[in-house]
């Protein structure tokens, strides 16, 4: 082999170990991590906060009314929390259905819906009683206890906690592995950041916040898509920690179709470029100047790939240099590396998959995972402009199976 050849294929090699190794060595980081977390244990709550549960909902007719319904059966008092249905776009007789349950319904319509206008438009329509503000999806059910948990982590003075966001259907085997995908984030992003003192990454629904505080912030956001994200970036940059709670389960509906996961990933993956744009050089400035790890740590989380991009990536990658590496007589250094990136991203995918999802079910799930990637993989090719324009993530009745 010449070396002009040589040297062309160790400069590929050395490109690709340092765009998938970084990333690995992160995931491979928080995954160990999160294998010491442990649920914070809360004093019995010396009284209860008044909690507001917003609901908002785009065209969500099919959903709606369970998950209100479900909103309703909390072991919470009934008089210190009120469900806030946020209709935005709903048949008539649908809202008829709500009205005659107690719940209050705020009608919203926009000329271009997002989740931060209806939020924003529903606090307009609320007193300032509430202490709490719970944030769900259309389609999410909490289970019983979820507000009595939340309550009892606001009273040692926490302003935010993302609660544990898990699947309620696994019908599909794209529905297994975006189930997988959601526990992966869980123990990377939320386990693992809490051992190390970093904040858990919020989701978008599922979570809490000190009411004033969350009424201030969201009176500033004006995303289209990933308004959490820009909720994130703001309590972060401020200086304020976010609690996991990984006992306190809302189920939220997977993914079952193609289109719904492409438009999905699509709207996600556009929104985590936007600010890792606006954001990352304030947050190294902060990080140097303030020594904000926290803020930093954010950006440098909408730059790292989606997981199931990562592990495909390393393998074709490390597979295929290995046998370059080997054919070529090249330096066994590059092949001890890559031997090294692609074990220390399985070992972090398998640290980071709960033991319930090792059965026959997700082994057949996992044939789908190369249509996975590639569906993945044409979400980031078409994500210009999916940041400005709202993106529906349609929602279904489904058998949950927590049931």
């Amino acid at each position: 082999m010449s070396i002009g050849v040589n040297i062309i294929i160790n400069t590929l090699q050395i490109l690709a170990l340092l765009l998938t190794g970084l990333a690995t060595l992160y995931i491979f980081l928080f995954s160990v991590a999160g294998l010491f977390y442990s649920q914070p244990v809360y004093t019995r709550a010396m009284r209860m906060r008044k909690i507001a549960v917003l609901i908002p909902g785009y065209k969500e007719d099919e959903v709606i009314i369970e998950a209100a319904s479900d909103a309703l059966l909390q072991d919470y008092p009934a008089e210190m929390y009120d469900i806030v249905v946020i209709a935005d776009s709903f048949r008539a007789e649908t809202l008829e259905k709500l009205r005659h349950m107690p719940v209050k319904v705020i009608e919203v319509s926009f000329e271009k819906s997002t989740k931060a206008k209806a939020l924003n438009k529903a606090m307009e329509h609320l007193d300032n009683s509430y202490e709490i503000a719970v944030v769900l999806d259309s389609d999410n059910l909490m289970t019983k206890n979820f507000l009595s948990m939340i309550n009892l982590s606001f009273e040692r003075g926490m302003v935010a906690v993302q609660g544990h966001r898990t699947a309620k259907n696994m019908n599909t085997s794209l529905a297994v592995l975006d189930a997988i995908s959601e526990e992966i984030n869980n123990h990377i992003f939320r386990k693992g950041h809490r051992v190390l003192g970093l904040s858990s990454a919020i989701i978008g629904s599922g979570m809490a916040f000190q009411y004033p505080l969350f009424r201030e912030v969201m009176s500033e956001v004006k995303a289209v898509g990933g308004f959490d994200k820009e909720i994130e970036l703001r309590l972060l940059k401020d200086g304020y920690t976010i609690e996991y709670l990984s006992n306190a389960y809302v189920f939220d509906e997977k993914v079952q179709k193609e289109d719904v996961f492409h438009n999905q990933r699509r709207r996600w993956l556009s929104a985590q470029l936007h600010y890792f744009r606006k954001d990352f050089i304030n947050a190294l400035a902060d990080l140097l100047l303030k020594g904000n790890v926290d803020y930093f740590d954010k950006a440098l989380q909408f730059i790292q790939p989606p997981r199931i991009l990562l592990l495909g990536t390393v393998i074709i990658f490390g597979t295929a240099f290995l046998a370059i590496n080997y054919l070529t007589k090249n330096s066994m250094v590059f092949s001890v590396i890559w031997g090294i990136v692609i074990l220390l991203c399985l070992v972090s995918f398998l640290f980071s998959i709960p033991g319930q999802f090792y059965t026959i079910k997700t082994a057949r799930a996992l044939t789908s995972l190369p249509k996975g990637m590639v569906l993945m993989i044409r979400s980031l090719l078409k994500i210009k402009g999916a940041n400005k324009s709202f993106l529906h993530t349609q929602h279904g009745n489904i058998d949950p199976e927590h049931k």
